[in-house]
């Protein structure tokens, strides 16, 4: 049985096939002279506002409207006014709960970027540099060239993989958002139009303000994760062309065409903005087991709010939860560190309860476990934290 993507891929694909795609001449750009949509075109912006609100509905996206507005108001300043002033043509970016490092743009306008990548940014200007490749993708019409040059079965099978791709955070992703979307979020496009996403969003960049020079940045966050994962591509930036070619094409735009170009990189009001999503990212980090990456987003929020509690909170459960070799004590030591900053933060003392039960000192456990109730009488997890008290109270009972 064919999967929601085969079904939609296929529907695109014969299309093709039977003629009722246009001519695979070139478009012109969004902004450059009238803008009208031939009719495969709209058949796309349709399927396309369809994936999209199947992925809205889905309890998927990120819900911080500071930060959903913030990453908007970027993706604005890099909108050219000539664009900004038609009534036909809007951006609207959102973000997805997803740990892995990826965005990607669906023809209507729509951009959305995952926590994983936001989480992994420095600055206002490296969010530029990927909402500016995305808004190339869309004013220069990526997914209509792109589906207008499946004419060969080699491509065709290569296009319809995406069915069979493996479960997990992209796989479910891909499943949702089905063939539009996955070309987008999951394979990327052609080599010529990655570049020309690379090149067109360089020159947004620029013209809005912002250093160039941290544009190439992203790479070395993308083949730090390349490693961990142990993949070989990226679905930012597209699986073609590979990694070292988009390397390639910023470094010589930065040298020639951009050589000495400055601007904002925007480093406090990114940090200070994104620190709850740091947070929030993290445990989906650790969920992964991926404890590298969530102890790096937690302590950066300590360095961004030291005398926040939070980040020590959640450190001391990243160590409890690893529980390596001297974890327990530096579980200890970190929920410690949080109720120093702040003794009415309930969920320290319910971390140390957990610790020092797991060390084997019940009467330590039990009093960390009665100050966490007090401070949290409404807690999800009363029922199981009186269990454990209860527990407690068996095994220390005279026959």
């Amino acid at each position: 049985m064919q999967t929601a993507i085969a079904k939609s891929l296929s529907g695109l694909i014969l299309a093709c096939v039977a003629g009722v795609f246009s001519s695979c001449s070139a478009v012109s750009p969004i902004g450059t002279g009238n803008f009208d949509l031939a009719e495969d075109e709209k058949r796309i912006w349709n399927r396309s506002r369809e994936e999209a609100k199947r992925l809205d509905d889905s309890g998927q996206l990120y819900p911080s409207q500071e930060i959903v507005g913030y990453v908007n108001e970027v993706a604005r300043g890099l909108v050219p006014k000539e664009l900004s002033q038609r009534s036909d043509f809007s951006v609207n970016v959102k973000i997805i709960k997803n740990p892995l490092l990826n965005a990607f743009a669906l023809s209507h306008g729509a951009v959305y970027v995952h926590t994983g990548m936001l989480a992994k940014l420095e600055n206002e200007a490296q969010l530029a540099t990927i909402l500016a490749h995305e808004l190339t993708h869309i004013t220069h019409r990526h997914p209509v060239r792109h589906f207008r040059t499946i004419q060969n079965l080699t491509t065709t099978l290569a296009v319809l993989q995406i069915a069979g791709f493996p479960s997990g955070y992209y796989g479910n992703l891909a499943t949702l958002l089905g063939g539009l979307g996955a070309t987008a979020a999951v394979t990327g496009y052609s080599k010529g139009l990655e570049s020309e996403a690379d090149f067109g969003g360089l020159d947004l960049l620029v013209n809005a303000g912002y250093d160039p020079a941290e544009a190439p940045k992203l790479f070395e966050v993308i083949q730090k994760d390349l490693a961990d994962r142990k993949i070989e591509e990226p679905f930012f930036f597209g699986s073609h062309p590979r990694l070292e070619e988009r390397k390639e094409n910023y470094a010589a735009l930065l040298a020639k065409a951009y050589a000495g170009k400055t601007g904002i990189r925007g480093d406090e009001r990114y940090s200070e903005i994104m620190y709850p999503l740091l947070l929030d990212n993290a445990q989906m980090d650790l969920s992964l087991g991926r404890w590298v990456w969530a102890e790096e987003s937690i302590r950066r929020s300590i360095a961004i709010k030291p005398e926040d509690p939070k980040g020590y909170y959640h450190l001391g459960e990243l160590f409890r939860r690893r529980a390596e070799d001297g974890d327990w004590d530096k579980s200890s030591d970190s929920y410690r560190a949080a109720v120093e900053r702040d003794n009415s933060f309930a969920l320290p003392y319910r971390g140390l309860g957990l610790v020092w039960m797991k060390k084997g000192d019940t009467e330590k456990a039990r009093s960390y476990f009665n100050r966490y109730l007090v401070l949290a009488p409404q807690a999800d997890d009363r029922s199981y934290i009186e269990q454990h008290l209860a527990s407690f109270d068996s095994k220390g009972a005279v026959p």
